[in-house]
């Protein structure tokens, strides 16, 4: 059996009495689409920034891609290969689509901070830039500055800046949130093609989305996971359906 991408161990973060992650188990295998879902208040967005390092959990264990990564900053940890989308993008609205990625592409490069400069001038950090706008159909809008994108192309940007760092995993944070329908539709197709590129850890409320994309989903209800499993076994699965939507709704 190949190594996990993220294997995560009896993870525990509390505040004060508050158990906030309750010994969370979860594993991402190379190549999958692995589904974070639960009711808002479940513990999710705490789980993600453990994932991260912004967060210290209280006991457990993080590994990525085998190796530990428990006592590593949130730098350290993406230059490892992890990377994050945002629910609300995370952008330099003043710089173009073109700018924000390459800045990217310099910063995994390992160049100083000095990139303001180097970032516009330099044709090979550019020219990797626009790979990665040409993966998520953003590269007819390299020269527009990002105050002026919609939403969804925000969104859009967002990942291909993401992809930039060339992560073994990707933790999307509700990557559908405040998408219309073609939007929605246009974003699971990107994400559906990078999966030949990159394991992900999707965290949506979207259930369309979720059941369009998911190899595996696990449910988070109160910091702790009730069930894991494939589309199939979360719909039939009676504890998922109380827990989560109420008592004789379906996961539909």
């Amino acid at each position: 059996m190949s190594t996990p991408i993220l294997n995560v161990r009896g993870l525990v973060k509390r505040f004060g009495g508050l158990l906030a992650t309750d010994h969370v188990d979860l594993t991402v295998k190379p190549g999958e689409i692995h589904a974070l879902i639960g009711p808002n208040g479940a513990g999710k967005t705490t789980l993600i920034s453990q994932l991260m390092g912004e967060l210290k959990p209280n006991e457990g264990t993080i590994e990525l891609a085998g190796k530990p990564v428990d006592d590593l900053s949130t730098a350290k940890r993406v230059s490892l290969g992890l990377a994050r989308t945002f629910q609300i993008t995370c952008l330099l609205p003043d710089y173009t689509v073109l700018d924000n990625v390459a800045i990217a592409v310099q910063v995994r490069q390992g160049h100083s901070f000095r990139f303001w400069g180097n970032a516009r001038s330099e044709a090979a950090l550019r020219e990797e830039a626009r790979k990665y706008l040409h993966t998520v159909g953003m590269e007819r809008r390299a020269d527009e500055l990002v105050a002026n994108l919609s939403h969804g192309e925000q969104k859009q940007l967002e990942l291909a800046v993401a992809l930039a760092t060339e992560p073994k995993l990707l933790l999307l944070d509700e990557p559908m949130a405040g998408l219309g329908h073609a939007e929605s539709q246009q974003m699971i197709g990107i994400l559906r093609n990078l999966k030949k590129q990159v394991s992900m850890l999707l965290v949506e409320h979207d259930m369309d989305a979720v059941f369009a994309l998911a190899d595996r989903i696990s449910v988070l209800v109160y910091g702790r996971i009730i069930a894991t499993g494939s589309v199939e076994e979360i719909r039939d699965n009676p504890e998922v359906r109380t827990a989560y939507l109420g008592e004789g709704e379906e996961v539909c």
